[in-house]
């Protein structure tokens, strides 16, 4: 990134890490002998050949460990430095850490297997060993289940402007510009990366790609593989992903708790704690940067497009972690989720695409409606817009579903663009050609999340996050179709570099706190397997949840609703605890801890927000109100903190920490930031503060200088003097004593 470039005269060692990233720049792990033209619409576009990617040239390991025979221990493996990748200068012994069967050591962890943590370990793989954690089987998650496609300017007739402009639109102009821009124009290159590496998408009858469109956008520019667009990135990713020396996978392991140390005063992430659900066994996994990439929170809520595994564990172990979170308020529903009175799980979805290519929305009297709600737009206007017109009218009339019509379209058009949904609507003796589809609003996207800056970086040092589990900014109050993909891809690519320089800062300045992570992994806590009686409440406990947050915090809103949702989050987080000191760690526990944990941090962020904006809509306060355009925000109070028993913490952990304050005062300006402004003493010393842009923490390579002092950003929150200057205290609690 250009920041890199800016910040080399400040870090001997930051020279270092440049000179191993321009080796990825100058040998790209997907090679080809030849290469041939791929039409992109109306223009053409030079990709490789060789559409499957080759594995990539192994880089010496980063983190030295003693060897060990234990679980794990391909982790321990290090290979020679050779002179086609600078060795890392560690500045100081590293000696050893201590290994055994509950420990082990890597370079990059990555919470997740979507397309952020797979496009992310790609990245970094080159580097160091990197262990992809995930608590299914590596392909479960909402990218296989995404059916639109991925957005990207591709044609000559769209641009980028137009790009920023209905994603801006549709974020209801909550959005930080500097995120929208640069996802918008890094895009096209990033999707032409998945052709590159093999993901097949639908073509046009000349080879180029087929475009579709969707609500809230202005153009055609949905890349997409029929109406299985994740399905298909997900299979190339894995495929690379598994070809890949360095990158191992551990299914069936859920992540309980981050492991957080302090260094020259600022919290540290170096790995987290892990349950085999299947063995049922804890192992501390330590490492020297750690990527979220764990997916939204869509569990929460009891109709939902998301899958079983999306419970909010990255948002949740991250404010724990006492991480910034912000923007949770804006959940976005998806209008047309498939509405079937016998389905117990996840809902299907019925892609907006659908509406793109000419579908049409009618009641049950076959009344077309919209043009009552938004009548320039019609069934293209932004989501949120047409998911509360769907709810009005089924308030309305008393009737449990509407109808989604794409019958009037040629029949082997509909059944070309939208197999899968055909074949899933046949199952219900539905045939799409000729009978409209039942449709209702679910729960789809978490548009708030870890707050991160343009780099992926969160406020605690060495922990990472894109997807849906952050907040870039980009979405603001409610996300643009097919741009959720995008984001993964973007901010993957942009966190690789940053994280190799923390990884090599980890190495050369945090030798004490790694080796106390790796020591205090035997305080990790017991797993359990839950009994009958235990595990029939965590059941009535999460389904009460989950029933109260679609009652009081769903499409519609209002603030008596909000804060019985917010004591009953609080009452069942509580029980969650108590349940997990009795018995152990188990999934059923830490999942209803942290669907708990998602749940009040929503409720408290619906409840700063005094008016209605994209995904969040409140009857007391109905309209967009100029002053309260601004992010909300949570952060952790440390003393309540509120660790699962005996996980997470290092020796000297957050536990004693002075109270962190909000973003505007909390130097967090990133890996290449603080190397910039560091000294030998470590990662954050002397660090300036972010500026800040409508709200968000711009990205240091956004910053004028280092010696800039910024303004505090106008956020939410009970504001206190406290040694001259101007602080902010943004807990849950307070946020809930405010409204």
């Amino acid at each position: 990134s250009s920041s890199s470039s800016s910040s080399s005269s400040s870090s001997p060692g930051m020279a270092c890490v440049q000179r191993s990233w321009a080796v990825r720049s100058s040998s790209p792990s997907t090679r080809a002998t030849t290469a041939t033209p791929l039409r992109v619409s109306s223009h053409v576009v030079s990709v490789p050949s060789a559409r499957r990617a080759l594995p990539p040239t192994p880089k010496p390991a980063l983190f030295r460990v003693a060897p060990s025979s234990s679980k794990g221990s391909w982790l321990t493996a290090r290979s020679t430095p050779t002179e086609s990748a600078a060795p890392i200068s560690t500045g100081a012994p590293l000696g050893t850490y201590p290994s055994g069967p509950n420990v082990q050591h890597v370079d990059f962890m990555v919470i997740g297997s979507g397309i952020a943590g797979l496009s992310y370990a790609l990245k970094v793989a080159d580097y160091g060993t990197v262990a992809v954690v995930t608590k299914d089987t590596a392909s479960e998650g909402c990218t296989v289940y995404a059916q639109g496609g991925v957005c990207a300017v591709l044609d000559q007739t769209d641009s980028v402007q137009d790009h920023v402009k209905d994603t801006m639109v549709a974020g209801a102009f909550l959005n930080d510009p500097k995120a929208v821009e640069v996802v918008c124009k890094e895009g096209p290159a990033r999707v032409l990366e998945l052709v590159q590496m093999g993901a097949s998408f639908t073509l046009n009858q000349d080879g180029s790609l087929h475009l579709t469109k969707e609500g809230g956008h202005s153009s055609r520019r949905i890349v997409h593989a029929a109406d299985m667009t994740g399905k298909e990135i997900e299979r190339a990713l894995l495929a690379a992903a598994h070809a890949h020396p360095n990158i191992h996978f551990q299914e069936h392991h859920l992540v309980v708790d981050l492991v957080v140390d302090k260094h020259a005063g600022m919290p540290h992430c170096f790995g987290a704690d892990v349950l085999d659900q299947r063995s049922l066994t804890m192992t501390r996994i330590v490492a020297l940067s750690t990527m979220l990439a764990c997916g939204g929170a869509g569990q929460v809520f009891p109709n939902t497009t998301n899958p079983h595994v999306a419970t909010g564990d990255g948002i949740a172990m991250a404010y724990r972690a006492q991480a910034d979170v912000s923007n949770m308020e804006f959940v976005q529903f998806h209008p047309t989720a498939l509405y079937d009175t016998t389905n117990t799980g996840r809902t299907f979805l019925i892609t907006e695409a659908v509406r793109g290519e000419g579908g049409v929305l009618l009641n049950l009297a076959g009344e077309r409606f919209m043009a009552k709600y938004d009548p320039e737009r019609m069934e293209l206007a932004p989501r949120d817009v047409v998911a509360r017109s769907i709810h009005t009218e089924l308030i309305l009339r008393g009737e449990p579903h509407v109808l989604l019509d794409i019958s009037h379209k040629p029949r082997e058009e509909v059944l070309h663009h939208f197999p899968n949904i055909a074949l899933k609507c046949a199952e219900l003796g539905l045939d799409i050609t000729r009978d409209p589809i039942p449709v209702t609003p679910a729960q789809h996207y978490t548009c708030g999340g870890v707050v991160t800056g343009l780099l992926g970086e969160t406020s605690v040092q060495g922990l990472y996050a894109c997807g849906e589990v952050a907040c870039s900014g980009l979405h603001g109050a409610n996300r643009l179709a097919s741009n959720s993909l995008l984001e993964g891809l973007v901010f993957a690519d942009r966190a690789a570099g940053p994280s190799v320089a923390h990884a090599e800062h980890a190495i050369r300045s945090c030798a004490e706190q790694l080796r106390a992570a790796a020591a205090g992994a035997g305080s990790a806590g017991a797993a359990c397997q839950l009994g009958a009686a235990p595990a029939a409440w965590a059941a009535a406990a999460r389904k009460e949840l989950r029933d109260s947050m679609w009652r009081n915090c769903g499409i519609v809103r209002h603030r008596q609703g909000l804060k019985a949702a917010h004591a009953h989050a609080v009452e069942v987080g509580g029980q969650a605890k108590a349940a997990l000191a009795k018995h152990g760690v188990c999934t059923p526990l830490v999942e209803l801890l942290n669907l708990a944990t998602v749940a009040e941090i929503t409720v408290a962020c619906a409840l700063q927000r005094r008016e209605s904006r994209g995904g969040h809509f409140c009857v007391d306060y109905p309209h967009p109100v100029d002053s309260e355009c601004r992010p909300s925000l949570v952060t952790l109070r440390p003393a309540a903190s509120g660790r699962i028993p005996g996980v997470g913490a290092g020796a000297g952990g957050l536990g004693n920490l002075a109270t962190l304050s909000s973003m505007a005062s909390v130097p967090h300006s990133g890996v290449l930031a603080s190397y910039a402004s560091s000294t030998a003493a470590g990662l954050g010393s002397g660090g300036q503060p972010q500026q800040v842009l409508n709200g968000y923490p711009r990205s240091f390579e956004a910053m004028p200088g280092n010696n800039a002092t910024p303004a505090p950003p106008s956020i939410k929150g009970k504001a206190k003097k406290k040694g001259g200057t101007q602080q902010r205290d943004l807990s849950v609690r307070s946020s809930l004593d405010k409204a």
